[in-house]
């Protein structure tokens, strides 16, 4: 697609753009609502709500109305869609969708943004290719002009998936599925508390339609015994198996057993397997106390995760210059998520991917309805698969295996440990915790870890292996920033060390997020989350008082991640950082803009600093001066959030991401030990031998940790490129300054079809 550099904020002048969310409804769509309004206004263009879905469309009216920049304001919080939505008959029928039409060509809309799930986007697909004869129609009957009809000749459409279900190909994430996992897991960590006070089994049944994302997820997420997904029906004589797995479970000192079942379970033959089946199963064949728990519409309620507003908003923009940028020669498309990255993919070739994973659920192809589904979703079965189906081998292996964290602690990181321990278990490894870290190893503070000692670890915050800031010498699975230095140090010593001969992998964890080679760190998710919740509710805190301006000071050390993506997903005014330098002149067009603000219906105004940003500007600086010029307009008050960003229960993103990284960095040692064993002793001396495990773009990389070097800046601990300052201007524009946005970066169209079976792997959510 070819990108002129053409100003922004005259894209859209003389056009329209009318946004609707349609089918169920899912959290985040109304950050996917405010974001495409206002980048729509802010290239000129003028937007319309259509409130109630299709049939609002259809009914016309008062129910399409013009959007203002205050309209969207204080909703990016809300679950739910503020604009409403509707399952609508009318639009099915031809003299429906005539209807919305005349609708759209009397108010000259022609460009069309639909949230929904794919049955919305598919109606609004059929829309489109139809939208000529439509007109013709119109014409004949005298309901529109020659000029309108001329005016209107084109119908663009972008859709955004919104659906908890993650069931549309060609997005690793739909808008709320983050946010339902969220609500899921604090149902199985409250059940967790209880169940430990008695030996009981519980069952859990999840939404999701026909896919089983949310399921395989969950029971990723807490460890669960079992998982029922409709994508893979479990094989003959599972009963049996399954009670075998619990009472094993129990013999081991399991207090407790989880089995997660999709709604749409079922067995190889085509027969519902229901949670109450399975209860009964278990009380007579094991005589164990169960307790069912159907989550239903809890999962579709509540506040939105970070990171469905940062999907959301992404996604708002990106589907404002897909819509601005169409030809009537370019497919109805859908903007989606790949990795971290934006991608356009063709809308037709997402359903019918969607589609043809159905009919291979029909025709019991199970291991191609798993593949369809996405690098993603197959992935997480095969980690839940390792984790829960297999039993560890009779003969060992021989090999030592050794677990530290170091630096600060962090969500996030025990599920790591808990799967690397298990999984190397598997291999035949032994595997041996080292407490407190590089200290705990100076002084032997070393003991083997079992199988049930690592049970219920994903849902636990902190460190489990306690963590202490000294420096001596690493073995394996290491977090934060130091154990990234440590692994470099380390590598260093083999010169002088035989013993540090060996492979070793570090795995990022940090709530900063500020190790290179890696796009994500375990951590930063529910750091993010926490951060983003205290916004919430200290906006909140102003409702129905005076003019208030809040000053936030967050963690991250020199990075700026946090206080960035924080400001996306709370709707900060602005967010200072060290990596994006600022002068007093930008304090003080800062200052203006919420002077200008607050004569508006916006009461509020919400500005995050990251600690390190300028060690001038300081926090206590910033207050007083936008306290002294905000005199008569609006008063502040500061907040530092300090250490509980650091703690928590960790996100069910931190569980997921921990859980695949620790297994996969056993699974590569492993695979290291094999090449440098030789006349019976370890000798790795390689860069590749010592590498740093890190999510690139959409891909789970091992890089050399020699390698990631010159991508450091040492002195501020930090990368010297990051992908998410790229998102900046992105908070700017959303916060109402007048920036421009690169229109450079902007994803192109791809193709789902032809790639469908060989995509790198995703972003693991």
């Amino acid at each position: 697609m070819s990108h002129t550099s053409m100003d922004p904020t005259k894209m859209g002048v003389g056009r329209s753009i009318a946004v609707l969310t349609s089918g169920g409804d899912a959290q985040g769509m109304n950050a996917a609502v405010r974001a495409t309004v206002r980048v729509g206004l802010y290239t000129g263009a003028k937007v319309y709500f259509v409130h109630e879905g299709y049939q609002g469309l259809v009914d016309g009216g008062d129910n399409i109305r013009p959007a203002t920049w205050e309209s969207v304001s204080m909703m990016l919080q809300l679950g739910g869609t503020v604009i409403g939505s509707a399952r609508c008959m009318d639009f099915r029928g031809r003299e429906g969708r005539t209807k919305a039409a005349l609708n759209l060509v009397k108010l000259g809309i022609t460009n069309l943004c639909v949230i929904g799930g794919d049955g919305s986007l598919t109606g609004a697909n059929q829309f489109r290719t139809e939208w000529s004869t439509l007109l013709i129609d119109l014409l004949k009957a005298g309901k529109i002009t020659k000029e309108e009809a001329k005016r209107s000749s084109h119908l663009n459409i972008v859709g955004m998936v919104g659906s908890i279900d993650n069931d549309f190909c060609g997005t690793d994430m739909t808008i709320g599925t983050d946010s339902a996992l969220h609500r899921i897991i604090e149902v199985v960590d409250a059940i967790t508390t209880t169940a430990q006070s008695h030996q009981r089994t519980f069952i859990l049944e999840v939404m999701g339609r026909h896919c089983g994302y949310l399921a395989l997820v969950t029971a990723l997420s807490c460890g669960a015994d079992w998982v029922f997904v409709p994508e893979m029906p479990p094989e003959e004589g599972w009963e049996e198996h399954l009670c075998r797995r619990l009472a094993n479970q129990r013999a081991r000192g399991c207090r407790l057993n989880v089995i997660i079942v999709a709604e749409g379970a079922m067995s190889r033959d085509g027969n519902a397997i229901s949670s109450e089946d399975i209860k009964k199963l278990v009380e007579k064949s094991l005589g164990f106390d169960t307790r069912t728990t159907v989550l239903g519409h809890v999962q579709r309620g509540g506040t939105p995760s970070a990171f469905d507003r940062i999907l959301g908003s992404r996604m708002g923009v990106e589907a404002v210059m897909a819509l601005l940028e169409a030809t009537p020669e370019t497919p109805a498309c859908v903007v989606s998520l790949s990795g971290n990255q934006a991608v356009r993919l063709p809308l037709m070739e997402c359903v019918q991917v969607t589609k043809d994973v159905t009919t291979a659920m029909a025709e019991r192809r199970w291991e191609d309805a798993i593949k369809l589904r996405g690098k993603s979703f197959e992935n997480n079965w095969n980690t839940y698969k390792m984790l829960a189906h297999i039993n560890p081998p009779d003969t060992k292996s021989n090999i030592n295996v050794a677990i530290l964290n170091v630096g600060a602690p962090c969500a996030g990181m025990n599920a790591a440990v808990r799967s690397a321990v298990r999984i190397g278990i598997i291999q035949g490894h032994n595997m041996l915790a080292v407490h407190d870290g590089f200290e705990g190893l100076a002084h032997g503070n070393i003991e083997p870890i079992t199988w049930t000692g690592v049970s219920g670890w994903t849902g636990k915050g902190g460190s489990e292996l306690g963590t202490k800031r000294l420096m001596i010498i690493l073995l394996y699975v290491t977090p934060v920033f130091t154990a990234y230095v440590g692994g470099l140090e380390l590598v260093t010593a083999r010169e002088k060390y035989e013993e540090l001969c060996i492979p070793m992998v570090v795995i990022p964890a940090t709530v900063s997020n500020n190790v290179p080679g890696s796009d994500f760190s375990i951590g930063a998710d529910t750091a993010l989350n926490t951060i983003t919740s205290t916004c919430d509710r200290i906006k909140q805190s102003a409702a129905g008082t005076k003019r208030r301006v809040f000053i936030i000071e967050t963690m991250g050390g020199y990075c700026g991640y946090l206080a960035t993506m924080a400001g996306l997903a709370a709707g900060a005014d602005a967010a200072y950082i060290y990596e994006d330098k600022f002068s007093i002149r930008d304090l003080e067009t800062n200052v203006e803009h919420l002077v200008q603000k607050m004569k508006t219906d916006v009461k509020r105004g919400l500005i995050l600093r990251n600690e390190n940003c300028n060690a001038n500007y300081t926090t206590d600086f910033i207050f007083a001066l936008y306290s002294e010029e905000g005199k008569g307009v609006f008063d502040c008050r500061k907040n530092i959030l300090g250490h509980m960003q650091q703690g928590g229960t960790p996100t069910p993103f931190d569980r997921n991401f921990g859980t695949k990284m620790g297994s996969k960095a056993v699974l590569w040692i492993t695979e290291k030990l094999k090449e440098v064993y030789r006349h019976g002793r370890i000798f790795a001396n390689t860069p590749d031998s010592a590498c740093l495990l890190g999510m690139r773009k959409r891909a789970l990389t091992f890089q050399p940790l020699a390698d990631l070097k010159d991508q450091t800046d040492f002195e501020h601990r930090i990368p010297k490129t990051s992908w998410w300052l790229k998102l900046r201007p992105i908070m700017k524009i959303l916060a109402k300054y007048n920036i421009p946005l690169d229109t450079s970066e902007h994803a192109h169209m791809e193709h789902v079809i032809k790639k469908k079976l060989s995509v790198p792997e995703p972003l693991m959510k």
